[in-house]
């Protein structure tokens, strides 16, 4: 009886769904109080429902209900509590129930916390989330039901993917998804904005922090999966442009120069349409990711569909959804006034550089994902696009971005000074040179651009603090006036710095693993020694373990240095019970910033193994600078005047907001 309710809470969220995608823009179109008062009750209303249809899903994995065949395709008795959890999402179905979770928590979210929002912008922002709702609520009942019953029911299901029985999965799709349907309410406010024909800094304000708070949740998803692939999968790899990694990088591409655009538009009244139109692409881009996962066009670790209608379901989805927004935008989007004028040289001039160059880089990995998909499907003829035409591409793009980054915030609005800029960066830019070239010196050397690689990497935290030493006006302040000034400091102020600087720490990860890492494959035997990064690894044999729903053969590495044993580590290949799938568990030695990574490969028929050794250093800096980004986001969101938001007012008739374009 469970079940059957979290199945029917399901039903009555869809007609909730639909009565708010109907009656709460019809009050804001009639300026109908009643109606429009309809909007947080019965979006706080769709939330419980869908939450407590949720809950029974997750009950019933936690006391294995093998009756549902969601719980039986996806779930085993034997498997720890924490495995049977995410396995609630670990799955096509269940992932798509977290997704809409998702949704209607950020809907309620508007609810509560959008108080001060003009009521007929508030009424029409929740009727968009509530079409989006109402879609996929259609979705799931008709196509994806994780409620489906099994008669007789099975006495063990058949086991979780064995890939996916891991912490890291536990926490990377809730953040990716986060992230991914955090941007749904800044789609929604675009929406709402374009139905009313008013855009302005008011709106702008209003939408920044859903606009951060889905950028922080996606990077934190996206370097969650990174650094889950990359000791899980044991192929020593952080970034693969796999299609699936790619799905999730556009939209954070998108988001971050919405939020760029967004603080523009704020501060100057300027790039308003260029700020619509970003929160409409990038809420699109979240629903390719969505689509090219669970479409089943794809096949990879994270894409659990396979049946073909939910393909078509979702595209229509995508098509109605993005070719609404796009259409709606091009009818009310010659009527809006573009906004202020700025000078090229100038803080605005440089956020426009970042659009640009961040645009043109999401374009560029769009057409590289989907090129041999839409190649294959014409002429039916598999061709791959791969990490060399990626690295060419993006990283000729990002270079100009990141060597820019340390002059925006020394800019001023509206007109700026480039010299006085170059004046003030100049220190930053001496010390990064000279610790990038230190750094390539320490790791013995390579090629001459990967100096300056980990210079651009050092310039951009440097610059980050430049930023912060002359806010405070440490330049000509005694230091305890500037002290004091730094305290002061707006928390938005301190949180780009965090942001910036934890790029340039991830850059300089990038560029040092990439430049100095080495990677040893050898044939081993009991006793045999191999070197790696100045360390050598004594193999010392297998040995047999047996795991709660699995068997595994454990090898185990003892690891000195100049003679001395300093560490040890397990590296194991495992053979899970119910599926008889292999997995591969590296065994990974952390020192400093750097790590030594060890995956066994075959057995050799003449009793040894074959063992691949990679030597990472500075690798945990691409992570590091992510948490560094992540923590800026949250310092941002806890900035007073974002939490405020901008003062409430009234809206005027659509048609009297309606100004010529310039």
């Amino acid at each position: 009886m469970i079940i059957e309710i979290g199945h029917y809470a399901l039903v009555l969220a869809l007609a909730t769904a639909i009565i708010l995608s109907v009656l709460p823009a019809v009050g804001a179109r009639r300026k109908d109080a009643a109606l429009m008062a309809l909007a947080p009750v019965g979006t706080l209303t769709l939330f419980g429902l869908v939450a407590l249809s949720f809950c029974v899903l997750t009950w019933a994995y936690a006391v294995s209900d093998f009756s549902v065949r969601n719980v039986w395709e996806n779930s085993h008795s034997l498997m720890p509590l924490v495995y049977k959890l995410s396995g609630v999402w670990g799955n096509h179905e269940g992932s798509m129930l977290l997704w809409l979770l998702i949704l209607t928590l950020f809907s309620a979210m508007v609810a509560i916390f959008g108080r001060n929002l003009p009521d007929t912008l508030r009424a029409n922002v929740l009727s968009v989330q509530a079409w989006i709702s109402s879609a996929f609520l259609m979705f799931i009942l008709l196509t994806s039901n994780p409620f489906i019953r099994l008669d007789p029911a099975p006495a063990e299901g058949q086991d979780l993917n064995p890939v996916l029985q891991d912490p890291g999965l536990a926490i990377h799709p809730p953040l990716l998804y986060l992230g991914y349907v955090g941007f749904s309410v800044c789609f929604s406010f675009a929406i709402a904005a374009l139905m009313e024909g008013r855009i302005d800094a008011a709106w702008a304000r209003w939408v920044r922090p859903w606009t951060l708070a889905a950028w922080t949740f996606l990077t934190s998803g996206i370097a969650m999966g990174s650094y889950w692939a990359y000791y899980e999968l044991g192929w020593g790899g952080w970034w693969f442009w796999d299609p699936v990694e790619n799905a999730s990088f556009m939209p954070w591409l998108a988001g971050t120069a919405l939020l760029h655009s967004a603080l523009v538009m704020e501060k100057r009244e300027a790039l308003k349409i260029w700020t619509v139109l970003l929160a409409i692409m990038t809420f699109s881009l979240s629903l390719l990711g969505t689509f090219l996962v669970r479409s089943g066009v794809l096949t990879s670790v994270h894409a659990f569909a396979t049946d073909p209608t939910r393909g078509i379901f979702i595209l229509t989805i995508l098509t109605i959804f993005v070719g609404g927004a796009f259409a709606l935008f091009a009818w009310r989007a010659p009527n809006l006034k573009s906004g202020g004028l700025f000078a090229p040289i100038s803080r605005e001039g440089a956020l426009v550089l970042n659009n640009l160059i961040l645009t043109v880089s999401a374009a560029t990995v769009l057409i590289g994902t989907l090129y041999p998909l839409v190649l294959e499907t014409l002429t039916g003829e598999k061709i791959s696009v791969g990490a060399p035409f990626f690295n060419l591409t993006f990283g000729l793009l990002m270079i100009p971005l990141l060597m820019a980054v340390p002059f925006g915030p020394l800019l001023a609005w509206k007109r700026g000074d480039l010299l006085g800029a170059l004046q003030r960066l100049y220190v930053a830019a001496g010390l990064a040179l000279v610790a990038g070239f230190a750094l390539f010196y320490l790791e013995s050397g390579g090629p001459v651009m990967a100096a300056l690689g980990l210079g651009l990497g050092f310039f951009l935290m440097f610059g980050a603090l430049t930023d912060l030493f002359y806010r405070a006006g440490f330049a000509k302040a005694a230091p305890s006036i500037a002290f004091a000034r730094l305290k002061g400091l707006p928390r938005s102020a301190f949180g780009a710095a965090l942001a910036h600087f934890g790029l340039g720490v991830t850059v300089l990860g990038i560029v040092a693993v990439t430049t100095f890492q080495s990677e040893t494959v050898v044939e081993m035997k009991q006793g045999q020694t191999a070197q790696a990064g100045g360390y050598a690894l004594v193999f010392d044999g297998m040995r047999e373990a047996i795991g709660p729903n699995f068997t595994e053969e454990r090898g185990h590495f003892t690891i000195s240095r100049g003679g001395i044993a300093v560490a040890d580590v397990w590296s194991s290949k495992r053979i899970y019970t119910a599926r008889r799938m292999p997995t591969t568990e590296a065994g990974i030695l952390t020192f400093g910033f750097s790590q030594l990574y060890v995956s066994l490969g075959d057995p050799m028929a003449d009793g040894g193994i074959v063992v691949r050794i990679w030597w990472k250093p500075w690798i945990l800096c691409i992570w590091g600078g992510a948490l560094i980004m992540t923590f800026g986001g949250l310092v941002s969101l806890s900035d007073r005047r974002l939490r405020v938001g901008a003062p409430r007012r009234q809206a005027k008739p659509a048609r009297a907001a309606m100004e010529p374009a310039e």
